[in-house]
């Protein structure tokens, strides 16, 4: 069983899954710290001074200065800044892997052209190439 786990993990798409893994994750976060700290900051100047991390709903009605605040008082929030930063977020992260496989496909051999639809045949009689719809030979004058 253990030769056959060492076959399975060595295969060439396990590692690369693996590899792709941890790249991945350590790509979210520098995109999570770029929509944080350098993306929204702007963003929330332009709308009025908004920090989007601090936009929550108090379900208990009472008004917190702070989503920190909310937090630490025990109150049950709905957080919808935070989940707008993490829908951005999601949307850079697929842009660029968007952008990614559009230029790896770019590099890629171009697929070969379909073979283009044969119009003749050879006649089965004298082997000279015919029209594929003729039904007599011209040459030969078989009837095919």
């Amino acid at each position: 069983m253990w030769e056959e786990f060492k076959k399975f993990i060595m295969r060439g798409n396990v590692l690369d899954l693996a590899i792709g893994v941890i790249i991945g994750g350590a790509f979210g976060k520098i995109v999570t710290s770029f929509v944080n700290d350098i993306l929204m900051p702007p963003i929330g100047m332009l709308l009025g001074k908004i920090d989007f991390s601090n936009l929550f709903i108090s379900l208990s009605g009472e008004h917190y200065p702070s989503l920190a605040a909310a937090q630490e008082a025990g109150a049950a929030t709905i957080n919808y800044g935070l989940f707008l930063n993490t829908v951005i977020d999601f949307l850079i992260v697929v842009l660029v892997i968007f952008l990614i496989v559009k230029q790896v496909n770019r590099l890629k051999p171009a697929k070969p052209a379909k073979p283009a639809e044969p119009t003749t045949k050879p006649c089965p009689y004298c082997f000279t190439d015919i029209p594929i719809k003729a039904t007599r030979c011209p040459h030969c004058t078989s009837q095919l």
